[in-house]
């Protein structure tokens, strides 16, 4: 048995001998460069796509490829199938523009607004960006329920890796500390600024009375006002947070990638908050860095 074993061993061990041996006599640095490039473009395309209804699409393609495929005169020869799903793909690029163009439109925004990662393979952050994000979380929870408690009407956009600066061009630019009470101030409602969104950037308020982009998503529960739908439709576009307080009711919510979470309290908020904006060191080890967050949820 143990002879049986140190032959597959010496056979794997000079099988990967064999390949490193390969791939550095013929691999060069431009290839490495190329395949890293092109491994990004895909990481990126599949993180896009499924936060949007193009993922649907995906997985009815492959079907059909694999239809497509099997039906094939090489295979079983299924004429009518052949000619069906063969006529489908000629015609179906067009009909996929057309029908997926508000998708293909935030696909593109998105790619247009990210900013290149300062680490690919981590999600770790430094002991002074942890403090520095942690502090911003406290302060926006304190004010969103201060502002809740008082049915103060507020938009915060969190910014992460997409640009806000398209956005902030909307508003009147502060570049102020992040404070509770400046918070507040510029929501109260006899604010000139009280109506539009304010930019967070760390601890330091960017933009105040900006302009979101509203969601068209006609599946958005009617009772959200323009406050809700303009945070979904930001969230839509960009990885932004984006923390909304309703004036009518003072409930505290939340959207994230075209999805809004309602009826939050402070803890529940903190811990949102908390967790997306301070990864924890252990997260980067536990395979939720480049390759994890493709697969997280």
């Amino acid at each position: 048995m143990q002879v049986i074993v140190n032959w597959i061993t010496n056979d794997v061990a000079n099988w990967f001998k064999s390949l490193f041996t390969i791939l550095i006599n013929t691999v060069s640095w431009r290839d490495v460069v190329d395949i890293v490039i092109v491994a990004y473009i895909i990481y990126e395309l599949i993180l896009i796509v499924r936060q949007t209804r193009v993922s649907q699409l995906m997985r009815g393609l492959v079907i059909l490829l694999v239809a497509y495929f099997v039906s094939s005169p090489g295979m079983l020869d299924l004429k009518t199938i052949y000619f069906f799903i063969n006529t489908l793909l000629q015609f179906g690029l067009l009909a996929v523009v057309v029908i997926f163009q508000p998708e293909i439109r935030r696909a593109l925004e998105q790619v247009g607004n990210a900013r290149f990662p300062s680490s690919l393979f981590s999600s770790r952050l430094s002991g002074a960006q942890k403090e520095m994000w942690q502090s911003a979380v406290v302060i926006i929870c304190d004010s969103a329920e201060r502002m809740a408690r008082q049915k103060t009407g507020a938009l915060i956009v969190v910014e992460r890796n997409s640009s806000m600066s398209g956005i902030e061009r909307t508003g009147t630019g502060l570049d102020a500390r992040l404070t509770t009470d400046l918070l507040e101030t510029i929501f109260y409602e006899g604010s000139p600024l009280h109506d539009g969104a304010v930019v967070v950037q760390g601890t330091r308020i960017r933009a105040a009375g900006c302009l979101l982009p509203v969601s068209q998503n006609t599946e958005i529960s009617k009772d959200m006002g323009t406050r809700h739908r303009a945070a979904i439709g930001l969230s839509e576009t960009t990885d932004a947070l984006v923390v909304v307080v309703s004036e009518e009711t003072g409930l505290i919510s939340l959207a994230q990638n075209g999805v809004i979470l309602r009826r939050l309290d402070r803890a529940n908020l903190y811990r949102i908050l908390e967790h997306e904006l301070s990864p924890r060191d252990d997260e980067s080890r536990g395979g939720k860095g480049f390759l994890g967050r493709i697969f997280r949820r």
